[in-house]
């Protein structure tokens, strides 16, 4: 039986993708054992064995690394707006929890004396990049990153690569777009506002629009997100040698653009509910963010993602609201 452990299990993609693997199984194996680690869970979960606990809490992560998983997804993390604000606790989180993980996993792998080599998959992100940028940025473009998340996040693929290269894990980072329309209220995230302007407003709700419509981003959906993570993890490893981060596909589209899509989806209606309210800190974090990409390598390894934005808000409705009926309600 596949054993798989999702770090940051409670969270939106921790959710789905730990349903995923129950409805559609992993590696082969139809019904893998799945455990969820994180701060808390909804009320009604995911399937799989949930286990609360916090990512600075050694004892509680060097007890799961010492059941040699044999996939490990670490999604968790410090969200980009709230590691700005809080440099101290983005670095705990996302930078010394994380470090103190991976020398869990070697020290493991070493008590093994090297038959432990579990599939590692980190979620990282295009925050790892900054300006000047080539339109469109290819793969081999060099990290810049101008937040502290970014950086924190660039600091997380040094040690994937270096997990990889020294043979402790089958490790590969996949740098993620942005998710939306992501379910549920809004996180602390800069990027919060490109779901919440379609999301609210489907809902009935004023949302508010931070930025200039002519901002241009880089998006995937949620179930894009699952799907880019059950990939990484079923991939040849042979496939991962040289550098094993791959940048994830997505759609390039401005703010307005999303705008015009939510129009053709569902009308006047919700876009009517968008309003304009200027916010420098996310402006000035969204200014460095990365638009438009070329993922030519995991294009070539079978990641997808949408066609269009149409179609991101379309799986909203679908995945979150039950179908295009719930529009005429």
């Amino acid at each position: 039986m596949t054993r798989v452990l999702i770090i940051g299990g409670g969270g939106m993609v921790g959710q789905k993708l730990a349903a995923h693997i129950a409805q559609q199984g992993l590696r082969g194996d139809a019904s893998p054992d799945v455990t969820l680690f994180d701060r808390a869970f909804p009320a009604s979960g995911a399937p799989g064995r949930a286990v609360s606990g916090d990512l600075t809490d050694s004892a509680a992560i060097q007890s799961l690394v010492s059941q040699r998983f044999d996939v490990i997804f670490h999604l968790a993390a410090i969200v980009s707006g709230e590691a700005e604000v809080d440099f101290a606790k983005g670095w705990t989180i996302n930078g010394t929890a994380f470090l103190e993980f991976a020398h869990m996993i070697e020290a493991e792998h070493r008590a093994s004396e090297g038959a432990w080599v579990p599939r590692l998959v980190f979620t990282s992100s295009i925050a790892v990049y900054g300006p000047p940028f080539p339109d469109p940025i290819p793969d081999d473009f060099p990290p810049n990153p101008q937040t502290s998340y970014g950086a924190q996040k660039a600091c997380g693929e040094l040690v994937i690569n270096d997990l990889g290269r020294r043979g402790i894990a089958e490790s590969v980072a996949i740098r993620l777009p942005t998710i939306a329309v992501r379910p549920g209220a809004p996180n602390k995230a800069a990027s919060s506002f490109f779901s919440g302007i379609i999301r609210e407003p489907l809902q009935g709700q004023e949302a508010i629009l931070p930025v200039s419509p002519e901002v241009r981003h880089w998006h995937a959906s949620p179930r894009a997100a699952v799907a880019f993570c059950v990939h990484a993890a079923t991939l040849d490893a042979a496939a991962l040698e040289g550098s094993r981060v791959l940048l994830m596909p997505g759609v390039s589209c401005t703010v307005g653009e999303q705008i015009e899509a939510l129009r053709r989806v569902a009308g006047e209606k919700p876009v009517a509910l968008i309003r304009a309210e200027p916010d420098d800190l996310i402006k000035r974090i969204v200014a460095g963010w990365p638009h438009r990409f070329a993922p030519e390598r995991a294009l070539a390894l079978g990641f997808q993602a949408e066609p269009d934005f149409d179609t991101i808000i379309r799986i909203y409705i679908e995945d979150e609201m039950g179908g295009a009926e719930a529009l005429k309600a």
